[in-house]
């Protein structure tokens, strides 16, 4: 007999209307969904923050669009704060309406794809589609490439399709010699020709100190600026929205009842711990994006719904701790030094300490139990120049230091809470051993 299904979001249910898709279908549908959500070639049916810099580019597109109006203007924000995904979502809101649904012809650039004027040049030959123009013309220099570009930009008047183009990375294509690109586009945005929109997107706030005077004079110093000030009710919401199913999925009833799940889901405290966890240590939207990539991967006919487990084990993978990790793979002998070395910071708040220190506190351990063997002071010694290599402690002088290495003096650079995490998982570690580590200093 197979095994029963799980009750919830992988429990059967009737196709809506029209629909004929069974739960494995289904799941494996959604799951198509929310990855191709997760890698950002589509974005979340709903995307806050950011209203008045969101408006103010849509108005921008819009005139240019409905009017024919030319603009260019630059959006500037730190990494990850979401600059190329506003740019993304503007485009696609004035995609939406009448006017632009025949009227609008996007182009996107990247600084570090084109990184010369004459790929940039192709790359907007291309996308345009003016391939054909071309035909079997060969082009002897840039600025006869460049000439025709202009002449077919030039051709136009306000009834002309709009263009968008989006300069991602701009400041790379200001570090082209010459910046001839830059300063054509903007010389078109200055004229009453075809309607052009340039857009450009920078991390840099001083990108406009690095254009030349005369591409300055072109450009219309429109700056939008995106400053990460998300709360953490806004980083749920993002998780919320990536995680969630839109309008255009195709069985409704499996749609409402998956995000109905991650509704729920998001209101549990261990869940919340987690993503505030996240929260705390990044508000970077790529970052979430990690946390979410391997709970969606777990997902599948077996296992069709999200569980607290997943995010949990998500942050653990994200976040491991390479140092409480080594120490899984130390001997006995060595994790007995550094639960020494673990008091010794605590008796002393911090100070640094030596090998022979480390060695009459593990002797004093060793000695009180009987069960723990005793091994030779020249083993020991051993087993601390192991932990030097591992780089678990580190001397405070130089290598070229004439002081005895029992007397050199050391400082460990593990902090107590990672090493009674480590104990924990530690393979077969003795009783006495975690005892000792939990044990108060006296």
């Amino acid at each position: 007999m197979g095994k029963k299904r799980a009750s919830g979001i992988g429990a059967t249910s009737k196709p809506s209307k029209g629909n004929s898709m069974s739960e494995d279908q289904l799941v494996a549908v959604a799951m198509v969904t929310l990855r191709q959500r997760l890698s950002q070639s589509v974005l979340p049916a709903c995307i806050h923050g950011y209203e008045k810099e969101r408006k103010e580019l849509t108005d921008l597109v819009q005139r240019t669009v409905t009017t024919g109006e030319s603009n260019s203007v630059l959006v500037i924000g730190h990494r990850g704060t979401g600059k190329s995904v506003l740019v993304k979502s503007v485009l696609e809101k004035v995609r939406e309406t009448t006017d632009a649904q025949h009227n609008l012809v996007t182009v996107h650039l990247n600084g570090l794809l084109q990184t010369d004027d004459r790929l940039a040049l192709k790359e907007i030959t291309r996308q345009l589609q003016l391939e054909n123009s071309v035909g079997d013309r060969v082009f002897g220099s840039f600025a006869e490439n460049l000439q025709f570009l202009l002449e077919a930009l030039r051709s136009g008047d306000h009834g002309s399709k709009a263009i968008v183009l989006t300069l991602d990375e701009f400041d790379m294509f200001a570090q082209h010699r010459g910046q001839t690109l830059l300063y054509n586009l903007f010389d078109v945005c200055q004229s009453a020709q075809t309607p052009i929109c340039v857009i450009g997107v920078t991390c840099r706030f001083d990108v406009v100190e690095l254009l030349e005077k005369r591409v300055k004079s072109r450009f219309s110093h429109r700056q939008i600026y995106l400053f990460d000030n998300v709360t953490l009710d806004d980083y749920v919401s993002l998780c919320v929205a990536y995680l969630s199913l839109d309008d255009t999925f195709p069985d409704d009833t499996y749609r409402d009842r998956w995000n109905a799940h991650i509704q729920d889901l998001v209101k549990q405290e261990t869940v919340r711990n987690v993503i505030s966890r996240q929260f705390s240590l990044t508000t970077n939207v790529r970052d979430l994006i990690l946390l979410l990539t391997p709970i969606i991967c777990t997902v599948n006919p077996n296992h069709p719904n999200i569980t607290v487990t997943d995010f949990v084990e998500a942050f653990q993978m994200k976040y491991t701790d390479c140092k409480s990790s080594m120490m899984h793979g130390v001997s006995i002998l060595e994790l007995c030094l550094i639960i020494a070395m673990k008091h010794l910071t605590e008796i002393y708040d911090g100070e640094p300490f030596n090998f022979e220190m480390v060695y009459s506190e593990y002797l004093k351990f060793a000695q009180r139990r009987a069960s723990v063997q005793v091994f030779d002071k020249a083993v020991v010694l051993k087993a601390f120049e192991h932990l030097l290599a591992l780089e678990l402690i580190r001397p405070m002088d130089n290598s070229t230091s004439r002081v005895q290495k029992e007397y050199r003096l050391v400082t460990l650079l593990l902090h107590p809470t990672q090493i009674l995490e480590a104990l924990q998982k530690y393979p077969s570690c003795p009783t006495e051993v975690k005892a000792w580590a939990g044990s108060a200093v006296v």
